[in-house]
């Protein structure tokens, strides 16, 4: 186990990058610390993978430095880093059964022939892989290979951290819940850092403990699930976390608060005086659905909005709304009172968010973040 620390690091495919968008990876600093389980979460493109290999050794930096327990592993090849990873696509011998397998790094370390076998049996029995040890790779299903490349990780001692790539893609989806709950119960018995990388926000949050949201080769927000749905600290994870995401709506400063168009919007005296020493390219407003206020008629102080659509989702219904020319999703209860028409709402203070060029601003914050 290890603690992997990013210092500086970033990297470009291009020979002579000439700008960040030349970049793959911007320049980053983190720290996954030792045992935890981190999920590397965004889009397809934003640098989840090339992070991935990079740490990995698969791939060297263009610039800065990983290191494991505070040295340096730039220099080393991916064998000597002792990392396990798990591919999107299952990786497995085909000709040899599910034991020679699992029994594979071990006998290619020299163990003994009595301890791989204590050993395979036991990670055997953490993936339920007993009733397959003598069968032939090649004659598995998908979700099974995974198993297997999954324990060929596992089975090892001297790993220090296990690299997720997408691993459930392939996989069934009435399997996933299966195989993302075996993943925690391993992490939870072995306490081996683990960093799970995925475009899927569920599989993130049922594995990890903290979640880092990728988008634009930068790391916009390490933080726990809730955190990330509760203050999104940018815009992009407030898109992007949640069903539906965040509503976002481009405002001016006013007396007050912020409008567009005709609605005008309070904000606190603390931001109202942020926002008076503050210099920006854009300003939006953004509240979650589940976080928007419904009333059940006219009210003092209520936005009124046109009701578009209404999607029975079972368990919650989604109401889409136009707001003075603005598109906004509410997220109502299943006993709620649906509205008919007209949609009286209010953005309560404690939900309503503020975002300068993207990132939020804290009524404790002179600046908006670089």
């Amino acid at each position: 186990m290890a603690e992997i620390r990013l210092r500086n690091l970033a990297h470009s495919y291009s020979r002579e990058p000439a700008g960040a968008e030349d970049y793959a990876i911007r320049e980053m600093n983190h720290v996954w610390a030792q045992g935890g389980a981190y999920a590397l979460l965004g889009p397809s493109g934003c640098g989840k993978s090339t992070l991935l290999n990079i740490i990995s050794g698969l791939l060297k930096p263009s610039h800065g430095e990983v290191l494991f327990d505070a040295k340096a592993v730039n220099a080393l090849p991916p064998e000597q880093r002792n990392i396990a990873q798990v591919f999107q696509f299952p990786v497995v011998y085909d000709t040899m059964t599910v034991f020679d397998n699992l029994a594979f790094p071990l006998r290619n370390q020299g163990m003994a022939e009595p301890q791989v076998m204590s050993k395979v049996y036991e990670i055997a029995e953490v993936l339920e892989l007993h009733p397959l040890l003598h069968r032939k790779a090649r004659n598995l299903t998908a979700d099974e290979k995974q198993k297997v490349s999954m324990g060929r990780g596992l089975v090892r001692d001297d790993v220090s951290a296990i690299l997720f790539d997408e691993p459930l893609t392939v996989i069934d989806p009435h399997l996933k819940w299966k195989l993302r709950r075996k993943l925690k119960q391993i992490h939870e018995q072995f306490n081996i850092t683990m960093v799970y990388v995925t475009h899927d926000q569920l599989e993130a949050s049922t594995f990890a403990d903290k979640i880092a949201v990728m988008y634009g080769g930068q790391i916009v927000q390490f933080g726990t699930p809730r955190e990330l749905f509760e203050r999104p600290s940018h815009t992009f994870v407030g898109y992007f976390i949640g069903s539906p995401g965040m509503n976002l709506i481009d405002v001016s400063p006013c007396e007050g608060g912020v409008r567009f168009a005709d609605t005008q919007v309070a904000l606190s005296a603390a931001l109202t005086r942020r926002l008076a020493g503050m210099t920006w390219k854009n300003l939006k407003i953004g509240i979650r659905p589940e976080f928007v206020h419904v009333w059940d008629g006219p009210y003092e102080g209520a936005l009124r909005a046109e009701v578009l659509h209404v999607e029975d989702l079972g368990t919650y219904k989604i109401l889409s709304l136009q707001l003075d020319g603005q598109p906004i999703k509410v997220r109502l209860q299943e006993d709620q009172a649906v509205p008919q028409k007209l949609a009286y709402i209010s953005f309560p203070a404690q939900w309503l968010m503020l975002y300068a060029d993207d990132y939020l601003v804290d009524e404790g914050q002179a600046e908006v973040a670089p």
